[in-house]
């Protein structure tokens, strides 16, 4: 897949690792479904969950603040919960975990996580899904935006960009951008990462399972952007 245009947040800041983290992207080509490929709902702004949905993470990133995933590099997942925001801000007043004054928990980013497991996002994972069971249907529920260090034992839960808080501003932006110019896509080759993943023993098996959101045939995908300031 080639990326032709990213749509960022107009009121996203650096200042906060928080607040309208969020960006569109736009590929050359629409996806094309399969098996294991598919697309995911998107919510509403009154799309409701509630802590007893079924919810889970998934993403290739470090197994801990200190330990790297190795190859084969499977696609790891864990399930976790809603936590209210009430709840969620005890977390991030205590001397383990703290939150800068530009980190607030406001209403455009929601907390989920297991810490009786220990189960967490971590470096590598930010921007992978965060989703739901609602109905019937998945529903990509929240970003992975920020969390304290992952390494045992997990202070505080995972904190996700609110889709829903942005339900309008994806429905303008879908709107509002023209199909992508296909003629102008470069050509497209296999990730270095990727090769050779058939070269394995049979006893290892790959289960792709969906780590993004797609919203049309327009083929314009949902991800979180993370900046570090350096």
């Amino acid at each position: 897949m080639t990326l032709n245009k990213i749509i960022l947040h107009e009121d996203y800041s650096k200042l906060s690792r928080l607040e309208k983290n969020i960006v569109l992207i736009q590929l050359h080509h629409p996806v094309i479904y399969s098996t294991h490929i598919f697309p995911v709902c998107v919510p509403d702004s009154t799309t409701k969950v509630s802590p007893n949905n079924l919810c889970w993470i998934s993403g290739w990133g470090m197994l801990s603040a200190d330990k790297f995933l190795q190859a084969p590099f499977p696609l790891l997942d864990a399930e976790v919960s809603l936590i209210d925001e009430e709840e969620c801000t005890t977390f991030f007043q205590t001397p383990e975990v703290s939150i800068t004054e530009y980190d607030v928990i406001k209403d455009d980013v929601l907390c989920a996580g297991d810490l009786t497991n220990q189960k967490s996002f971590c470096r590598g994972d930010s921007g992978g899904p965060l989703v739901c069971i609602l109905n019937s249907f998945w529903y990509v529920v929240g970003l992975a935006n920020w969390n304290g260090a992952c390494l045992e034992p997990i202070h505080s839960p995972n904190i996700f960009t609110k889709v829903s808080y942005f339900s309008d501003w994806i429905k303008q932006k879908k709107a509002n951008t023209p199909a992508a110019d296909v003629s102008s896509a470069p050509l497209e080759e296999i990730a270095s990462s990727l090769r050779g993943w058939g070269n394995y023993s049979a006893g290892i098996t790959l289960k792709p399972r969906i780590s993004t959101t797609l919203l049309s045939s327009q083929a314009l995908l949902l991800q979180s952007i993370w900046l570090r300031i350096l």
